[in-house]
Order: C-alpha cells, then sequence, then structure tokens
C-alpha cells in the first residue's frame, strides 16, 4: 500500500508541474532563442515589460547587436533569428542563411532629420525647410525637409555662413550637412543614399551601375562632408540630445517617439522634427533562422501586448495606424502621425544599394 501511495504522490506532482507550464505558471520560459539586432530595437528587447510579456508566451529572447548591413557577415549557426531594420538587408540573409520561411515585418519607422531650432529656422528661412506652426505657442517644433532645394545646397557645397540668418548663431558654421550613419555597414545611412539619389535623378530608383555612376558623386559629397561616421543612429542621436555635435542629424521617427513618451520635457530642449519630403521608411524585418524564431516573429506581429510595448517604444506596428497615433497623441506638435505630405522613396535592391555605399564612401 505504501509503494502505491508513493507511486500515485509522484504521479500528482508530475501533473502539477505539467499543468503548471501549460498555464503558464513556472516563471520560466520554456524556449530560449538567440537573434542578432539592430541596435534601435536593443531598448524594446531589454525592456523589463517586453521580457515579461515574452517570458509569459514561453520565450527568453537573448539579443546581440549589430549594423544591419553587417549581419550577412556573422556567423549566424546558433542563432534563432536576425532582425534587421528593412528589407533590404533582410533579403540577402534569408538568401545566404537558410532562413525558415519567409520574412516577417513586425513594425516600421520613416526616417527623420532632428535639428536644433535655430537651424530650422535658418534651413526655413533660405527655403531648404517649411515649418509647422503650433497653435498657441510661438516655437515650432514639426516641420519638412525640402530635399530638392536641400541637395541643391549639398552639391553647391553651401555654407552656414552663406545662409541668411545664420550670422547670429556661432553654433551655425562649416558646410550645410546632415550626419548620418556609415551606409556600408548600418541601415538607415544607406536608406538616406536611397532617398536621396531618388530625388537627385529626377524620380527614378536606382536599378544598375549606370543609375549608381550618375548620382555617385552627389553621394559623395553627402558621406564625405561627415568624416568619420558611426554604424548606429543611437550615438549620433544621443550626442545631439546632449547639445554636442551637428545640428542636422539623420534618426529613426521612432527614437524620437520613444523619447518624446518615455522623458520629461526638459529633456527635449528646442528639438525639431524634420520630415523629408521624399524619405523612406525603415520596415524592420524579422529574418526566422529556426521555427522557434519564427514563432517569435509571429509573436512580435500579432501579440496585441507586444504590438503595445512597440508603440512605447516609438515604433508603427503594420497596419495599425490607430495604435500608433492614440499613442502619440499628446506629441503630434513633434510627430507627424499621417505622414501627410511623405512621400516614399523606393528602395534599390541589395546589390545595387551596396554598390552606391561603397561608391559614396570612396
Amino acid at each position: 500500500m505504501g509503494i502505491v501511495l508513493a507511486v500515485l504522490l509522484i504521479a500528482g506532482v508530475a501533473a502539477a508541474v505539467a499543468l503548471g507550464r501549460d498555464s503558464g505558471d513556472s516563471g520560466t520560459a520554456a524556449k530560449t532563442v538567440r537573434g542578432v539586432i539592430g541596435s534601435e530595437k536593443a531598448e524594446f528587447f531589454a525592456d523589463p515589460d517586453t521580457v515579461k510579456a515574452l517570458a509569459a508566451k514561453g520565450f527568453t529572447v537573448r539579443t546581440e547587436t549589430s549594423g544591419s548591413w553587417a549581419m550577412d557577415r556573422l556567423p549566424l549557426k546558433g542563432y534563432d533569428f536576425a532582425f534587421p531594420s528593412s528589407k533590404a538587408p533582410a533579403d540577402e540573409l534569408r538568401r545566404g542563411a537558410g532562413a525558415r520561411g519567409g520574412p516577417l515585418r513586425p513594425f516600421y519607422s520613416p526616417l527623420v532629420v532632428v535639428a536644433h531650432r535655430n537651424a530650422a529656422e535658418v534651413l526655413a528661412g533660405n527655403g531648404l525647410a517649411r515649418l509647422r506652426t503650433n497653435d498657441g505657442s510661438k516655437f515650432t517644433t514639426q516641420g519638412t525637409l525640402l530635399m530638392d532645394p536641400y541637395l541643391a545646397a549639398a552639391e553647391d557645397d553651401r555654407t552656414w555662413q552663406q545662409l541668411k540668418g545664420a550670422s547670429g548663431h556661432a553654433e551655425l558654421s562649416g558646410t550645410v550637412f546632415i550626419t548620418s550613419t556609415d551606409p556600408v555597414t548600418s541601415n538607415s545611412g544607406a536608406l538616406y543614399l536611397a532617398a536621396a539619389s531618388y530625388v537627385a535623378d529626377g524620380g527614378r530608383v536606382a536599378t544598375d551601375e549606370r543609375a549608381v555612376h550618375r548620382t555617385a558623386p552627389l553621394m559623395r559629397k553627402l558621406v564625405q562632408v561627415q568624416g568619420a561616421q558611426q554604424s548606429s543612429s543611437d550615438a549620433p542621436f544621443r550626442d545631439f540630445i546632449s547639445g554636442v555635435g551637428n545640428p542636422l542629424v539623420l534618426v529613426y521617427e521612432s527614437q524620437v517617439a520613444a523619447l518624446l513618451m518615455n522623458s520629461q520635457r526638459q529633456e527635449i530642449g528646442d528639438l525639431v522634427v524634420l520630415y523629408p519630403d521624399t524619405t523612406v521608411s525603415s520596415d524592420h524585418t524579422l529574418v526566422p533562422l529556426t521555427d522557434h524564431g519564427r514563432e517569435l516573429g509571429e509573436l512580435l506581429s500579432t501579440d496585441p501586448g507586444l504590438r503595445e510595448l512597440a508603440v512605447r517604444h516609438g515604433f508603427r506596428p503594420q497596419g495599425a495606424a490607430a495604435e500608433f497615433s492614440a499613442a502619440t497623441a499628446d506629441h503630434a506638435a513633434y510627430i507627424d502621425q499621417r505622414l501627410a505630405g511623405v512621400r516614399q522613396a523606393p528602395v534599390p535592391i541589395a546589390e545595387v544599394l551596396r554598390s552606391m555605399a561603397r561608391r559614396a564612401r570612396g
């Protein structure tokens, strides 16, 4: 009888443990997945609320960061997913890494230019930007960067000193340029060239080396005037917020939106968000390398709680404009929720964009 009772007790404990796992009560995730991600998503995955939400679905996610265009050079054996910041590097990863099915695009973010107010007003006064007046405020916090005039100024090596209204601002000196990331390794830098080349070539997307050649001199100016470039947009953005570095910096809208939603007003300072009238949206694209990686990608795309957390970090969920608009309603003075009047430039295929980036770097 004692033996029978012992067997029944063991069976009962085993059943209780199994039930606890099935109901999510165990407190430990059943699947640990490893991935390489663009640095702009690092804070999303490190957020304790994201960690908790993923654990509730049975996942522990371990991530490492890399420039999106450098991911295909990493030894990806042992990874469950790669998560670059746009479709073009994701396509290259799929071809070279034996991806499990098609890519998943849970969220996206357009490229914007952050400017200090003095710089934005000088650009507007010289026809390079158009600023929006905020009701009840004498300060401008949002506007449009006019790409044709801006690229013409870059072509002419225009300096701040040549622009009317700049003389009273000692911080505005030297050549007018936008700080971007290294286009050879970083997604935002490569997409900047995609948008600029599209405008410079009369609204034509580059499809071959002849098209790359036509805009190469201007693309080289846009890059080489900057000197050394970062491989991630995070560092230039932090420099900008701290008040150092160039007064014009190319970043993801998600970085600005996350700052606005999670910061005190004094941290924002004299920030003005300029939406290029022709830009590129960065479709953050997860490439599943294992079945667990695919499950994670599907979860990020469909789970309401994780989508809400992605919005908290400034990303626009695919097919859910209302979620983003509701979350950023208090910051509409900075964020163009509907992207009104913003034209999306097509992005060249990866091979052409790589060639454009290499030639721009010299």
